[in-house]
């Protein structure tokens, strides 16, 4: 009800648009706007066969005639530009047997356009149509197309997003995926428009043929701007679906992992999560927070590899501990042979390192150890201390920032440890995985989601 309200209330502006601009198109006419009428009849034709040249990008249609019809706004006046926009809608929208609606919006678009960029040379210039006969000098004028020309364009696409708008299409979304792509050919165009005009002005009337040539290499070159942006497109898609592909793998592993020990997918959620918010404490970019969640969420992943004996003793042989100290490595190189995921098989690497070089596989000693890497180690033992499904008796949050602290400088860093303790201290967003079950499943979907935009962001 509220999308046809917002139509209806669209089209009644449209109606009114139009009456507006032809009240205003018939206020300023003159009659020598209408001359040379040899002039006014080239661009006539080439407004209405340009319209027939049209380009699909984003959803919208660019039509060919677009140069011609600025070559009417700036070298006859507002009553011809009005009169060409409205015709060449007319004829395109009854050939094609358009509904009414479109017919509607693409009447009363050219209508405004013409009317717009009528005025921004009013303000300019303040008289005559014809710069160069009005005292201005032939850069000048060849400025003031080129500056209509984006004018009137900018309005153009602003007239039809909004008409999308009443659609749901997103105006930002329109923006991204059809303005910003061919504003390089759009300037292009008009640079080959204010050549034309200066031409006109310097040569003879026949000098405005050479419109039908600049629509056809325009129209060319948006073409292949199309074109080259539906193949970022497409592979920008592929990257995005690989991507997805490969995290739900690993998704699918640690899954596989947590129907033979829930304790390690409650875990491997917890320190996802509190792995990003520390991240994301310590100053850390969209980037490094991303990072540093999914290697929390993967940094056990290497424990798919132990047999059920183990992964379910409470006492440990020496020759168990060897297969535990093991798993670092195993998920790493899992992890490590998917393409983009070198730094997150790092961070799993050196996730049980020691800052005082203690720990395993290869004992590196303070900032040696990736910064994510001990981020998770300080968000693992944290949740290892307090969780409630292990063979220990749960530590309250307070007992365990006071092991966290004694630990401090030794096993993990000091400097980020006490990032941790300020950000567990406060409450934000963090409190429910030390007083509930941390949701492995939401963990697990908020990887995908984040995987999805970062890969079609780049």
């Amino acid at each position: 009800m509220l999308a046809r309200f917002k139509r209806t209330s669209f089209h009644t502006a449209e109606v009114a648009a139009i009456l507006a601009a032809g009240y205003g198109a018939i206020a300023l006419s003159r009659s020598s706007e209408w001359h040379p009428v040899l002039l006014v009849a080239l661009l006539a034709v080439a407004c209405v066969a340009g319209d027939w040249l049209r380009l699909k990008v984003g959803g919208l249609s660019l039509s060919g005639g677009f140069s011609a019809f600025v070559l009417a706004i700036s070298l006859l006046g507002p009553a011809p530009a009005v009169a060409m926009g409205a015709l060449s809608a007319i004829v395109y929208s009854t050939i094609q047997r358009a509904p009414a609606n479109v017919w509607l919006s693409r009447v009363s678009n050219r209508m405004v356009v013409a009317l717009i960029g009528s005025g921004f040379i009013w303000l300019l210039v303040g008289h005559a149509y014809n710069a160069p006969d009005s005292g201005i000098t032939r850069a000048q004028f060849a400025l003031l197309v080129f500056a209509v020309f984006v004018v009137t364009n900018t309005a153009n696409f602003a007239i039809v997003a909004l008409d999308g708008a009443t659609e749901g299409d997103s105006i930002a979304g329109q923006i991204r995926e059809a303005f910003i792509p061919m504003l390089p050919g759009e300037f292009v165009a008009a640079a080959l428009t204010a050549v034309l005009a200066v031409a006109y002005s310097d040569f003879t009337l026949w000098s405005v043929c050479a419109t039908f040539v600049v629509i056809a290499i325009v129209q060319s070159l948006m073409t292949a701007l199309s074109r080259s942006e539906d193949r970022a497109n497409q592979l920008e898609a592929r990257s995005i679906h690989l991507a997805s592909l490969q995290f739900g793998v690993l998704a699918t592993l640690v899954e596989t992992l947590a129907l033979r020990d829930r304790s390690t997918a409650r875990h491997s959620a917890a320190v996802a999560r509190y792995a990003r918010e520390l991240a994301a404490a310590a100053g850390c970019d969209a980037g490094v927070q991303e990072l540093a969640h999914t290697a929390g969420l993967l940094h056990d992943i290497g424990k798919f590899a132990l047999p059920d004996r183990v992964l379910h003793a409470e006492i440990l042989s020496d020759a168990d501990w060897a297969l535990i100290r093991r798993h670092p490595q195993e998920g790493a190189t899992l992890v490590g042979r998917l393409d983009g995921y070198g730094a997150v098989a790092e961070a799993i690497l050196y996730h049980h390192e020691r800052v005082d070089g203690d720990g395993y596989p290869v004992g590196l000693i303070g900032t040696e150890i990736p910064l994510v890497s001990r981020m998770i180690a300080i968000a693992s033992t944290f949740d290892t201390l307090t969780a409630r499904d292990t063979y220990r008796t749960p530590m309250s949050p307070q007992d365990a920032i006071g092991e966290l602290r004694r630990v401090a400088g030794r096993q993990l860093d000091a400097e980020l440890v006490e990032t941790f303790i300020a950000m567990i201290e406060s409450g934000d967003r963090v409190e429910q995985l030390y007083t509930g079950e941390a949701n492995f499943e939401e963990e697990l979907e908020f990887g995908r989601r984040v995987k999805e935009i970062a890969t079609s962001a780049t």
